[in-house]
């Protein structure tokens, strides 16, 4: 028989999307279980493992308690895995949270296996449960909704990230909480206010990680910008420590950029940030329709100004498939944002989200969505389910080519074009067409569809593709001439 790990009464687990992300979810929790913190260890899994190989790994440490962090990726195989830890240890209890079980809860099947399910932010609630379930105390109310805990009192995270998580995976850091806007598709719509936590605790903590060799950090802000203070209280942290490694990611709102702000990102060296600009549509009346305030014509200055005047990486988001957009709206903002030359431009198909308010449009817009994650739109009164097929191989042809930076000079030649959109659609078809897949395509065969497709379907002239497909080759570092011509 294999030998039992050191028993441990409560674990806190999930399944991450990839190996080298990290549950901040998890780490709060831990931070804030006062005496309990050492009765808990975090085991952290990743979407590739087997349910039945996650089940060993936690039951080898014969917990108490099992508390799983539920998110849209990962919601199918925690269910599995709920199933399994059921069966094989049917005393221990299972509390559940997370943004998926959070909203809905009577309609999960997930939320019927477990014990519990702790809606919202759960740090101190979770604490006066496991509290609750060692004194056999145990809650009748099997959903619980904790009030907001205030931000003063929380103990920050950071302190439970490991070296192993220095080393390995992406530090992820929140300096507030909540989003002002309203946007319907969002689950930052529920939110009441924002709240933020104390900057200067804040910035000890960060300096705390900074010892610890950290350098890449992620902010989990919705909206960084908001409160420009703060907003430059942290920006002038960073900055009097930068160095060659340090990287920093944001999300702002789009059309939010103040001269303090811009004073400070124009500061930033090349590579030490990156800003995701949420624009989703330049369509007035859809940006409306879904709540979202947003005067498209500054987002438009804003992103040239930081084209311009900045060395920040700008990924900007643009979701398809809004209530009333259809496929000429859609390709009037790609137009638009491909224009103002972002690094990346991040196409999503909308989802409906549990909980987001953006059902109350299913019926006026004939909204179906997939009722298995990630609740993707399936189609509406505007865009048929072959055209949303159409764009969903677009939005991961786009990532593939267009988002890459491999293809500098295609999407140079693209966005001089009188509809780029227009154009990648139809290379999107016949990529499709032409190889029945959108994963696993060698780099050099889609450098080689790249080039046919100018010639074929953007009817390119033969000298000026050879030269474009020549120089993108060379600058991806295979050498000249591809093999293909």
């Amino acid at each position: 028989m294999a030998a039992h790990l050191e028993k441990t009464d409560i674990i806190l687990t999930t399944l991450n999307a990839r190996y080298r992300h990290s549950a901040i979810g998890l780490r709060y929790l831990r931070a804030n279980l006062g005496e309990l913190r050492d009765k808990s260890r975090i085991i952290e899994f990743d979407i590739s493992q087997r349910p039945l190989d996650m089940a060993e790994k936690i039951l080898i440490h014969q917990p108490k308690i099992i508390a799983i962090s539920v998110y849209i990726w990962n919601v199918t195989l925690t269910t599995i895995l709920v199933k399994l830890l059921k069966k094989l240890a049917p005393k221990t209890v299972i509390v559940l949270g997370g943004p998926e079980v959070s909203h809905e809860t009577d309609e999960q099947e997930i939320t019927q296996l477990a014990h519990y399910t702790v809606c919202g932010e759960g740090e101190i609630a979770f604490y006066q449960l496991c509290l609750d379930i060692f004194n056999n105390n145990h809650p009748k109310n099997k959903t619980l909704h904790p009030p907001l805990p205030n931000l003063d009192d929380l103990l920050m995270p950071y302190r439970e990230y490991t070296p192993d998580d220095f080393a390995h995976r992406v530090i992820y850091v929140e300096a507030s909480r909540g989003c002002p806007y309203r946007c319907e598709f969002c689950l930052s719509a529920l939110d009441q206010h924002v709240r933020q936590f104390p900057v200067a605790d804040f910035l000890n903590e960060m300096a705390y990680l900074l010892e610890q060799g950290v350098r890449q950090f992620k902010f989990m802000d919705r909206t960084f910008n908001l409160k420009i203070e703060s907003a430059c209280t942290v920006l002038d942290f960073f900055l009097a420590r930068m160095d060659k490694s340090l990287f920093l990611h944001f999300e702002m709102v789009p059309d939010r950029l103040p001269p303090p702000i811009k004073q400070r990102i124009e500061q930033f060296p090349k590579g030490s940030i990156q800003l995701e600009i949420g624009v989703q549509t330049f369509n007035q009346e859809v940006l409306k329709r879904i709540g979202r305030n947003q005067e498209s014509a500054i987002t438009i200055e804003n992103l040239n100004w930081l084209k311009e005047s900045s060395q920040a990486h700008l990924h900007a988001d643009l979701i398809l498939g809004l209530p009333g957009e259809s496929i000429t709206s859609i390709e009037s903002s790609f137009n638009q944002l491909l224009k103002a030359e972002p690094h990346d431009i991040q196409v999503g198909i909308l989802k409906r989200l549990r909980g987001t308010p953006i059902i109350r449009h299913t019926d006026p817009f004939n909204m179906v969505f997939n009722p298995e994650p990630p609740y993707d739109l399936l189609y509406s009164d505007q865009l048929d389910f072959l055209t949303m097929q159409g764009l969903r191989r677009f939005a991961r042809y786009w990532d593939l080519i267009g988002n890459s930076g491999r293809f500098s000079n295609f999407r140079q030649l693209l966005k001089e074009r009188p509809s780029p959109f227009a154009d990648f659609l139809a290379i999107s078809h016949w990529l499709f067409a032409t190889t029945g897949r959108t994963h696993k395509i060698s780099l050099i065969k889609l450098f080689e569809l790249v080039y046919k497709g100018v010639i074929e379907v953007m009817k390119i002239d033969k000298t000026t593709a050879i030269q474009m497909i020549k120089n993108d080759f060379a600058a991806s570092g295979r050498g000249e001439p591809p093999p293909f011509i």
